[in-house]
């Protein structure tokens, strides 16, 4: 078989195949019809606020709407500051000024969909930690009118994964259904962690490769994601996110998503 027809059967089935039976299965799902009906109301898997005064770094996804919620999720960043009363939530949005703060509950559903967790991290390393997050998303270079993309890019995921990169301390990555979190600007972009712990290569937003101790190894087709982690052994699969293959550590450790637990409070 010509290379050509190989490299087509290869994208049809690992990237194309499991993406169309997401959207067949999200088409099938009880869903708003728009944001008007949706619930945005918060979700009540962050402790209270009030309640709680140690500081805290939370990164949260949840599904987003319409027929892209079979593909991907809406991600943000929440911190909350020693003895603060409040969160503060930041995220991405496709209208007006793009990067909000405070639009939205820190914890509340998006569109009706509830969020998840993806990393915690409490304590004294969230109090070190959030100067330097505060100051990414600052230095966020998609901020202005007009800087949103939905596809491939820069949306929601760019911007939360634009944090993730610049406050390696986190450790932390976006799950794989975060279409546009591998986006880059240019037709080629390669970048890597600080100590060369991961690596990422981008043509335009639309193909790529990564590896690394967090991130595995993985391909990326038009904003999906393919590929398996080793050290937290799961495969990822387009549209449908992560196959652990066996229990893995607690999001609260902020390992990452793998420990996410939807649904279910942070205590």
């Amino acid at each position: 078989m010509p290379i050509f027809k190989r490299t087509i059967a290869f994208l049809v089935i690992v990237f194309l195949l499991p993406a169309s039976a997401s959207l067949g299965w999200w088409a099938l799902q009880d869903r708003p019809a728009s944001w008007r009906e949706a619930n945005w109301s918060a979700s009540g898997i962050l402790p209270s606020a009030t309640a709680d005064d140690t500081p805290a770094i939370y990164v949260l996804a949840a599904r987003t709407g319409g027929l892209k919620g079979g593909l991907s999720v809406h991600s943000w960043i929440v911190v909350k500051k020693r003895a603060a009363a409040t969160y503060d939530r930041y995220d991405k949005v496709g209208w007006g000024l793009p990067v909000r703060r405070n639009a939205y509950a820190a914890d509340a559903r998006w569109y009706s969909n509830t969020p998840f967790i993806v990393a915690a991290i409490r304590g004294e390393e969230a109090e070190r930690l959030i100067p330097d997050v505060e100051a990414a998303i600052t230095a966020y270079p998609f901020s202005r009118h007009g800087d949103y993309g939905l596809w491939p890019g820069p949306n929601s995921n760019s911007f939360t994964a634009h944090v993730l990169r610049s406050v390696p301390g986190l450790r932390a990555e976006l799950p794989p259904t975060a279409v546009g979190r591998d986006y880059r600007p240019g037709l080629l972009a390669f970048d890597h962690a600080p100590d060369w712990s991961s690596i990422h290569l981008s043509l335009g937003g639309l193909a790529g490769f990564a590896a690394g101790v967090r991130t595995g190894i993985e391909l990326h087709f038009l904003g999906l994601v393919a590929g398996i982690d080793i050290l937290r052994p799961a495969v990822k699969i387009p549209g449908y996110g992560r196959l652990d293959l066996w229990p893995v550590a607690d999001a609260s450790a902020g390992l990452g998503y793998p420990g996410a637990k939807t649904g279910e409070p942070v205590t």
